[in-house]
């Protein structure tokens, strides 16, 4: 059963994951592009940071850094390789919505690898697919080649 659950990223259990989702960033584009946080960084007063996990392992993370303009910024959203093809990343976004809805986000907004980066093309598409937008660079970031950035704007769930 999977769940989805406020946690440390600085913590032991979460290392494999975190590290994970590091080594995929350095690997998948440009050292200047990468904007990736480690576990010091995701523990910062400004972010909350969920881990996702199957029974007692840990598979995946997903993060939101509030931002000045009254937006969030989705981050480190990773699921492990071996738990891929299942959905987890659908459902680490959705739930990084809901909690963004409910505590008044205008919108989230994220930072990804561009269109020639091939190892950002599933994440692209799951953006897409959720209904987030193309738009210039977010709060915080310089336009760049290598990467493109996304918006969805948030409306109160009725």
């Amino acid at each position: 059963m999977i769940e989805i659950r406020e946690a440390d990223p600085t913590s032991d259990v979460l290392r494999p994951v975190i590290e994970a989702h590091f080594a995929h960033s350095e690997t998948a584009g440009p050292a200047e592009s990468n904007h990736t946080m480690d576990a010091q960084a995701l523990s910062a007063e400004d972010i909350r940071f969920w881990a996702m996990f199957d029974g007692a392992q840990p598979v995946g993370c997903g993060a939101l850094k509030a931002l000045p303009d009254g937006t969030a910024e989705v981050k480190s959203v990773h699921i492990v390789s071996q738990a891929r093809g299942r959905g987890l990343a659908r459902q680490m976004m959705n739930h990084l919505t809901d909690v963004a809805r409910r505590q008044g986000v205008e919108a989230l907004v994220l930072e990804t690898g561009a269109d020639h980066l091939p190892d950002y093309a599933a994440a692209r598409k799951l953006y897409e697919r959720l209904g987030y937008s193309y738009c210039g660079p977010i709060f915080g970031y310089e336009s760049d080649p290598n990467s493109a950035f996304m918006r969805l704007a948030l409306e109160p769930r009725k």
